[in-house]
């Protein structure tokens, strides 16, 4: 089987779809050696993680060639699918919410498309008009033209449905997963790295995640008004307007010394930093799935997540939930597990139970099943 893969955000984005992205193309690559995978984006971007990921498999790359060089965000959404019929290719994924706008051109080509949230209409205030009406009509426009749609929970699976009106027979809900080294113990000697790398407390509780008002770091730092003043907090994230916010809360409460923020940290530390935190919090107001929880649950770390979007398929059924605006909620769930060493281990190991559900064997599994029904159809 000859499968392309859109892998714009692969090459270019280092954080959420880029890595899921390449995660996903990893782990296809390495379970099922059969195949011939091509990667279509508009340019080369030299990077660790994507050179790593060329280097560890046989993966041919396409990028725009004549013309299409000039115009390559045109080449995305036109140019490659004569590139795909020319590639003889038999299933083309788009990893992140898009496919070309002519795939239905890309002859004896099946596509699969990855939804992963629809966050824009369902809280449109997070963005721009203009970012609005182009999500809409691309989303949506990939969903109907795609023979199969990839839903990374059933929260997105069922947004599709309503806000896009497509049948739920085309829609399969693949989990994603996250990194294998959040489930391996960190050594003692990159514990200490990060410890003085960050310059972390001996006590914390940890945040993890682009700082924006969607995600709500906010109720985190309120809580720790009313958490013992030896417990820190810790969030780690990309900085955004709304950190300004968050810091006049931190300055006008007398929290500056219990609250650290990192930004741009080494992805080769973050699992230490998970490992060594007492609880993860994660109050978002909506994900699509939340991976950070993922993260956390594998790192063996007890998970404090909000209720009101697919927390709680990320999560499962030992993790505690609170409403998004609920501070006293999130300190009192605090306070009960710092006080309880006893349910922290056993909600951590139920936790690491929950996210081997997420293996990746059973996801490339998953998806080569998926690929293989879109073939037998064509047939």
């Amino acid at each position: 089987m000859r499968i392309g893969f859109d892998a714009k955000r692969a090459v270019q984005n280092f954080t959420g779809l880029g890595n899921y992205s390449r995660y996903l193309i990893e782990i296809i690559c390495r379970f099922r050696t059969e195949n011939t995978y091509l990667l279509y984006a508009p340019k080369y971007s030299p990077s660790k993680q994507l050179d790593s990921l060329l280097d560890k498999f046989e993966l041919e790359c396409r990028y725009p060639q004549g013309l299409w060089k000039k115009i390559k965000s045109l080449w995305r959404t036109f140019g490659i699918t004569r590139q795909l019929t020319k590639d003889s290719i038999d299933i083309y994924h788009g990893l992140s919410n898009e496919l070309p706008l002519n795939i239905r051109k890309a002859k004896g080509t099946k596509s699969v498309v990855t939804i992963h949230d629809l966050i824009f209409i369902r809280f449109p205030q997070y963005y721009s008009a203009i970012d609005r009406r182009l999500y809409r009509y691309k989303y949506g426009k990939s969903c109907k033209n795609a023979d199969a749609i990839i839903a990374i929970s059933e929260c997105t699976k069922r947004d599709i449905i309503s806000y896009f009106h497509i049948s739920p027979t085309k829609i399969r809900t693949i989990y994603q997963g996250c990194d294998r080294s959040f489930s391996a113990t960190a050594p003692d000697k990159t514990k200490k790295e990060a410890k003085e790398t960050y310059n972390l407390p001996d006590r914390y509780i940890l945040n993890v995640g682009s700082i924006e008002e969607r995600k709500n770091a906010l109720l985190a730092v309120k809580a720790m008004v009313d958490v013992p003043d030896d417990v820190h907090l810790v969030i780690v994230g990309k900085r955004t307007g709304y950190t300004s916010i968050v810091e006049n809360f931190i300055h006008n409460n007398g929290l500056s010394g219990r609250v650290h923020i990192l930004h741009n940290v080494v992805f080769r530390l973050l699992p230490a930093i998970y490992q060594m935190a007492e609880i993860f919090v994660y109050p978002s107001r909506f994900e699509g799935f939340g991976i950070p929880v993922l993260e956390a649950l594998s790192s063996g770390v007890p998970v404090i997540a909000a209720t009101g979007s697919c927390l709680e398929e990320a999560g499962g059924k030992d993790s505690i939930y609170i409403d998004p605006d609920d501070a006293t909620g999130m300190a009192d769930a605090v306070n009960r597990l710092l006080n309880n060493p006893g349910q922290r281990q056993k909600m951590a190991e139920q936790g690491e139970r929950h996210a081997a559900l997420f293996s990746e064997e059973r996801q490339a599994q998953q998806l080569m099943d998926l690929y293989n029904s879109l073939l037998s159809d064509k047939k």
